[in-house]
């Protein structure tokens, strides 16, 4: 079954010719000008993988606003910005919101076709998921329970409520417990294509946060200065 694409930008040129470079790769494309039309649209009808602009009409920051939208309708949907805008500080913004990644214009079609599909196999690389002793389909570590088949993770018997990027950090570290990840391979784990130290240190903090939500005396996951961060089973 061909893969849906979602792209929401204000201009009608770029709109169709995205439009059109997708549906010759073989993805079903919806289009939508602006952002209010995107959320509802998307609401009613979730797409793959979402495409979206910063600026959209009259809203310098819809693209950013959409995604947070996006983002509590659906914590895993793969968001790509496309957009005119290359600040350093746009991109970490975009990249705070969880977006998958961040491209800037003017962009060749054939590398955005590529992109797509390079997400589109992560999907599904994480939809089967590595072999893992498991219990319930689950992997179990101590009070930490992973299901990787939801996407879902349990500390004392209570979900976490996590977007994609945190759930594959806490994995990460979880699955090799006392082993230091380095930033370099958390900004690999992350899948966006700019990352930067203070972004995982982001990462981290909310996810502790989350973490004693849940359990206010949480202290797994261990900082080691100037090098990275990992699971402590003792902690």
């Amino acid at each position: 079954m061909a893969r849906k694409v979602a792209i929401v930008e204000d201009d009608f040129d770029q709109r169709e010719n995205y439009r059109d470079a997708l549906e010759k790769s073989g993805y079903l494309v919806d289009t939508y000008a602006n952002r209010r039309e995107a959320l509802s649209g998307m609401r009613s009808n979730m797409p793959d993988l979402a495409i979206l602009d910063i600026m959209l009409e009259n809203e310098m920051d819809g693209g950013f606003d959409l995604c947070r939208d996006l983002r509590a309708l659906s914590p895993t949907l793969p968001i790509i910005f496309l957009t005119a805008r290359d600040t350093d500080i746009d991109r970490v913004s975009g990249l705070r919101l969880d977006a998958w990644d961040y491209l800037t214009k003017p962009l060749n079609m054939q590398y955005l076709s590529v992109r797509i599909n390079s997400l589109f196999r992560i999907v599904d690389s994480l939809a089967l998921g590595p072999e893992t002793n498991q219990r319930n389909n689950a992997m179990v570590i101590n009070d930490l329970e992973i299901n990787e088949d939801s996407m879902s993770i349990r500390w004392k018997g209570k979900e976490l409520s996590l977007t994609l990027t945190e759930f594959w950090l806490i994995e990460s570290m979880a699955r090799h417990p006392g082993h230091v990840k380095t930033y370099e391979n958390m900004m690999t784990i992350t899948r966006q294509s700019y990352v930067e130290r203070n972004t995982i240190n982001g990462y981290i903090r909310r996810i502790r946060n989350k973490f004693k939500e849940i359990d206010p005396n949480f202290k797994h996951i261990q900082t080691v200065f100037g090098v990275g961060y990992k699971w402590n089973t003792d902690g």
